[in-house]
């Protein structure tokens, strides 16, 4: 994840994945998927509105040795299915480190254990997520989902994904461009 490797065409790397009611997979249900990377090798994304409620940042931390920060952390969220035991951190690109992913020109990825040493110490990134695990899938598979319109693909919002209630991103991460989500299933035809 070092740097900024130019996007591919056709990339859907800084989209959103929407999940519709038509997904056939019950672990989706009303998810926003944030695509990190989508190439010919397959794509990965996290999502970002599944906070998890079991645990906190701050145990996170304190189960890595680190110190507290006295400020309010952000929640740890579930990016998805695949190895929920790695974390990354979702920022917006105006903090620098050196291993990173160029998701879009604001917001960047890195699994860094630098930056949460600097969370830990009351600095880090001014607005990020902390997420354990990610959504992944191998060459083809992506594609062959959106066909199934199991999956709404849009622009993505660095305000939707920073800084709205998570129970509001679903249906917002559509309204922003005019789809009721939640009736989404009426609108839809088949050819």
């Amino acid at each position: 994840m070092n740097g900024q490797s130019p996007p591919e065409c056709n990339s859907l790397a800084g989209s959103f994945l929407v999940s519709t009611p038509q997904m056939p997979d019950p672990r989706f249900e009303e998810h926003v998927i944030y695509i990190c990377a989508h190439n010919s090798e397959g794509a990965m994304g996290v999502s970002v509105n599944r906070p998890n409620h079991i645990f906190s940042l701050a145990e996170i931390l304190q189960g890595a040795n680190l110190p507290v920060p006295d400020k309010k952390l952000a929640p740890v969220y579930i990016g998805g299915p695949v190895e929920l035991e790695s974390a990354f951190i979702l920022y917006l690109s105006d903090y620098s480190v050196e291993h990173k992913l160029d998701i879009s020109e604001t917001v960047s990825l890195t699994r860094e254990t630098k930056v949460l040493e600097e969370i830990a110490r009351g600095g880090g990134p001014s607005t990020y997520l902390f997420i354990l695990g990610y959504t992944g899938w191998g060459p083809g598979q992506l594609e062959n989902e959106l066909l199934e319109n199991g999956w709404l693909t849009l622009p993505a919002s660095d305000n939707i994904i920073f800084n709205m209630p998570d129970e509001l991103k679903w249906k917002a991460a559509a309204m922003q461009y005019g789809i009721d989500i939640a009736t989404f299933e009426d609108v839809i035809g088949y050819a």
